[in-house]
């Protein structure tokens, strides 16, 4: 209930009050008035609806409930960016020293520090700036807009409309120029007037087309679609006649088609042919046309980051990326031009010596038959040849009658006339060949008769130990397996010697006998010029 701060009230005053406030929220009395002759609400906790004492209330009310501080002068007015108010013609005292304005301070200043400041020159003195204040309230000191004009973005909005205005009106006048210059090539070409007359039409059409030819890279905006998607944009790519790519094989197995980039990287018709078929899935495309020359370019750029000439990003400076991928380009026709007028120089050129083709056959007629297709590609006639090799067929050297490689064995390859695996050889026929079989008897014969012969003589217990090949010892000498371990010790330190005079001794007693041992040693230690491995024994 909302009343009036009074003073010390009665106990029956105190009874009547409490019985009008259950009669006015019982509804049986009217509700109580305040100072603007509005109705209180009677179920209003008294806690609320009774007034500070330092109020000094003399009627109820609801006046201190509510926003009773006077509302700050809230507008929408913000402060005038680099205005000026009063320029004065001296230095005034309390002024920046730098630039002269009263409004700020030496520090403050964001002029450029000037070399001798105003207070001592008293030249160029700096009108005051315009200081505002506003009082706002909490929302407008948080205000992000505030000050905003909306007017000002008509100016970007133009600026933008006028540029794609340029745009569209520089195409169309390239356009008007490239369909100019065709339509007067073909005046000059034709004679009649018939055909000047039909380049006229296709001109005036080829204008009247022109809105839609501009319009094919339009993109349009898809808002609210009856598919339910989210505002995109769809470029107009595909005439509605031609059918869908995903329609062209309906077998599941068959190309994956992404409904969401409308793309089909294998193709869907494999086993069709080639004739036949217009659509042979976009992988078609990225290997064919400028698709190959943007990927050099991408591979360009990255080999000279890896090489560390230049840091060339693709992504962020394409237009340097393509202009060193120009120059590279260049740099390296010029280096194989001149490869080849060195190699021209040098050996002369035959193309250039050959005499020139009679214009009878040059021009003339030919009988091989061509068929096309209703596409005008090549359906026979046009075959391609069988490529010879690079290197030399059929070439018989060395009296062979045969080539390398007609004959192989044991891994190795040969001849067939000669069975020989030397390619250099000269061929010896079959006389080579019988003569090659009685040396591989003979050996056999000889190993035979040697693992015989050493199964039939009985000897000491002791193991034997022959002398190695080239000797002039008898056959019948056995040696000693711990004497000829002790001679080629003495051998070696023998050869050390030789070879570093520092390490003979002064006194040197030699022993003219030699025992078998040791002139075995000499023998196995000796290097031979006819081994091929004498160079890697030292």
């Amino acid at each position: 209930m909302a009343t009036a701060s009074v003073g010390f009230k009665s106990r029956e005053e105190h009874r009547k009050q409490q019985e009008l406030e259950e009669a006015r929220k019982a509804g049986l009395a009217p509700a109580e008035m305040d100072e603007e002759g509005k109705e209180i609400n009677p179920h209003i906790p008294q806690y609320m609806s009774s007034a500070p004492w330092y109020l000094n209330a003399d009627k109820p009310s609801l006046k201190h409930q509510r926003k009773w501080k006077v509302d700050p002068n809230y507008t929408k007015s913000w402060y005038d960016r680099g205005a000026k108010t009063f320029q004065a013609d001296k230095y005034r005292k309390g002024a920046c020293e730098n630039c002269g304005a009263m409004t700020h301070k030496t520090k403050l200043c964001t002029e450029r520090p000037r070399k001798i400041g105003a207070k001592w020159t008293n030249k160029n003195i700096a009108p005051d700036e315009k200081i505002e204040t506003f009082d706002l309230d909490y929302d407008g000191k948080r205000d992000r807009w505030n000050g905003y004009d909306t007017a000002k973005y008509a100016e970007v909005i133009k600026r933008y409309e006028a540029r794609d205005e340029a745009r569209r009106n520089f195409l169309k006048e390239q356009q008007l120029k490239k369909l100019e210059k065709k339509r007067n090539k073909k005046i000059d070409e034709e004679e009649s007037s018939d055909a000047d007359e039909e380049d006229a039409l296709k001109h005036d059409e080829a204008k009247a087309d022109e809105s839609k030819q501009m319009d094919f890279s339009k993109v349009e905006k898809r808002v609210r679609t009856t598919g339910g998607g989210s505002t995109g944009t769809v470029r107009n790519l595909r005439i509605r006649e031609d059918t869908a790519k995903y329609l062209l094989n309906l077998d599941v197995n068959s190309a994956y088609y992404d409904p969401k980039t409308r793309s089909m990287r294998e193709d869907p018709l494999p086993n069709a042919d080639p004739n036949e078929k217009f659509y042979a899935g976009d992988n078609q495309y990225r290997m064919s046309g400028e698709a190959l020359e943007f990927k050099k370019l991408n591979i360009h750029a990255l080999q000279l980051s890896e090489k560390g000439q230049e840091e060339v990003i693709m992504q962020a400076a394409p237009s340097q990326a393509e202009l060193l991928f120009k120059k590279y380009k260049e740099a390296k026709e010029k280096l194989k031009k001149k490869i080849q007028e060195t190699i021209m120089e040098k050996y002369g050129n035959a193309a250039a010596s050959v005499e020139e083709i009679p214009k009878e056959l040059l021009f003339g007629q030919s009988e091989r038959e061509v068929e096309y297709d209703r596409c005008g590609r090549v359906i026979k006639g046009m075959e391609l040849s069988v490529p010879k090799s690079k290197y030399e067929e059929d070439v018989y050297i060395n009296n062979h009658t045969s080539v390398w490689g007609s004959w192989w064995k044991d891994q190795q390859w040969g001849y067939k006339c000669c069975q020989q695996t030397i390619k250099n050889s000269y061929c010896t026929g079959v006389a080579g060949i019988e003569a090659a079989e009685e040396a591989v008897d003979l050996m056999r014969t000889n190993i035979e008769r040697q693992a015989a012969a050493s199964n039939d003589r009985s000897g000491p217990v002791e193991e034997k130990r022959f002398v190695t090949w080239g000797g002039d010892t008898p056959e019948d000498l056995v040696l000693d397996r711990e004497k000829l371990a002790e001679a080629l010790k003495k051998e070696d330190e023998r050869k050390k010697e030789e070879k570093d005079e520092r390490k003979r001794k002064y006194n040197v007693q030699w022993n003219d006998q030699v025992t078998p041992e040791e002139m075995e040693a000499y023998r196995m230690k000796r290097i031979h010029e006819d081994d091929p491995m004498k160079n890697l024994l030292h």
